[in-house]
């Protein structure tokens, strides 16, 4: 499963744009943005508003996961 906050920090970074910048975006402080590129999961409502902040779908990221992946991923939680 793709870890959520390194690929949003790989995107911010290929954006040329620092964390100040998406925290001025999402209404929050710097240290959160700093908090969010360590999570390996992140709630689906700031999933979708950090992909409009940077206009990149992070969504597909896991929309893109084949069935195999999928059916790997149930397999550990049992």
């Amino acid at each position: 499963m793709p870890h959520i906050g390194s690929l949003i920090k790989q995107e911010l970074e290929r954006q040329e744009r620092p964390a100040k910048w998406l925290a001025k975006r999402l209404c929050c402080d710097r240290t959160n943005i700093y908090k969010i590129f360590l999570k390996e999961s992140i709630d689906v409502q700031m999933l979708v508003r950090i992909s409009i902040a940077l206009k990149h779908n992070f969504l597909k990221e896991y929309a893109d996961l084949t069935e195999k992946e999928i059916s790997e991923l149930l397999a550990t939680k049992e």
